[in-house]
C-alpha cells in the first residue's frame, strides 16, 4: 500500500518545517487540502467508492460485515494481478480502484510510482470510459498523489509521465520543493540523524538542478511558513558558499599553470573533486549562467 497520509497541513515538528503548499500532481482531480477536507465523501453508485464507507461500518460483533468489507477492499485486484498487476505480497492499498489502476498501468501505479502528467485524470476517463466511475477515480488519484511514495518521486525531481510511462514534461521546481518539505515532515529521525541538515542539502540540490537564479527560484517556492523560509535561506547561503569556493579555486588554477591533476595534488584535493569544482566555476562564468 502506498503510505496514505492526510493532505499537507501546518503541523510543526521539531527542526523540520511543514509543507508550505500542496503538490498538485495531475490536473483535473482533487489536490491535497487541509485535513478537515482531505477525506472526500465516497462517490454514489460506485462500488469502488463505497468500499471505504463499508469499512467504517464494521464494528464489534459484526465480523461478517468486516469480512465482506475486506473482500470489497480488494475489488478487481485478483483479476488485475492475473494480467500483470501487483505481485503477491505488494503493499495493500486503501481504494480498490488503485488496485485496478496498478493492473492496467504497473509502470505508474505498481511497485515504483512515477509522477503523473497534468491531465492524467481526463486521459484515464478517455481510455476506459464507463469502466471507471468519475468520482471514484477522483478519490483514488487523490489518495495516490498524497502518499509518501508518490511525494518521494516528486521530491526527486522526476519528470511527469503519461499513461504509456513516457516522460512528457519536467516537474515544476515549486512542486519539487513542496514535496521535499512534506516528505521530510513525515519522516521520523533515526538515532543521531539530523533531518534538518539533510533537508537543507536536498533543497540546495533542487535549487541547483532547477537552473534558475536565486531570485526566480525564491519567487516560486517561498511560502508563509517561517521555518521553511529560514531553511530555504540557509540552502541559498550554502550554494553561494560553494560557488565562491569554486570560483576562488578556478582563479588559483588559472594562475598556477599546472595540470588539473598536479593542481589537485598541490591543494590536497582528490582529482575528481577538484575537477568538479573547476567545472562548477566555469559553468557559473558561462554567459546566461
Amino acid at each position: 500500500m502506498n503510505d496514505t497520509v492526510n493532505a499537507p497541513a501546518p503541523i510543526h515538528e521539531e527542526g523540520v518545517p511543514p509543507i508550505a503548499a500542496a503538490v498538485p500532481a495531475a490536473e483535473g482531480h482533487a489536490t491535497p487540502e487541509s485535513p478537515a477536507s482531505a477525506s472526500p465523501a465516497p462517490a454514489a453508485d460506485s462500488g469502488a467508492a463505497r468500499a471505504p464507507r463499508a469499512n467504517r461500518r464494521g464494528g464489534r460483533g459484526r465480523a461478517g460485515g468486516r469480512r465482506e468489507s475486506g473482500a470489497q477492499a480488494t475489488g478487481d485486484a485478483p483479476q488485475a494481478g492475473a494480467k500483470g498487476g501487483p505481485a503477491a505480497g505488494a503493499p495493500r492499498r486503501t481504494h480498490p480502484l488503485l488496485e485496478q489502476l496498478a493492473g492496467w498501468y504497473p509502470h505508474l501505479f505498481g511497485a515504483q510510482f512515477l509522477p503523473l502528467k497534468r491531465g492524467i485524470f481526463q486521459d484515464l476517463l478517455a481510455a476506459h470510459g464507463q469502466a471507471i466511475d468519475k468520482d471514484a477515480l477522483k478519490l483514488a488519484l487523490s489518495i495516490h498523489t498524497r502518499s509518501t511514495r508518490y511525494l518521494n518521486a516528486v521530491a526527486q525531481g522526476m519528470k511527469r509521465h503519461d499513461l504509456q510511462g513516457q516522460p512528457v514534461e519536467d516537474m515544476a521546481p515549486e512542486h519539487v520543493h513542496h514535496a521535499l518539505l512534506e516528505v521530510f515532515r513525515r519522516r521520523k529521525p533515526q538515532d543521531g540523524e539530523d533531518l534538518t541538515a539533510k533537508l537543507r542539502r536536498r533543497i540546495a540540490q533542487a535549487f541547483e538542478a532547477s537552473g534558475l537564479t536565486r531570485e526566480a527560484y525564491d519567487a516560486l517556492v517561498r511560502g508563509r511558513d517561517e521555518k521553511a523560509n529560514a531553511l530555504l535561506d540557509e540552502a541559498f547561503a550554502e550554494v553561494a558558499e560553494r560557488d565562491a569556493k569554486a570560483e576562488a579555486l578556478l582563479r588559483a588554477f588559472e594562475a598556477s599553470g599546472q595540470t588539473p591533476e598536479a593542481f589537485a595534488d598541490m591543494y590536497g584535493l582528490p582529482a575528481r573533486q577538484a575537477a568538479q569544482m573547476l567545472e562548477r566555476a566555469r559553468q557559473r562564468r558561462a554567459p546566461g549562467a
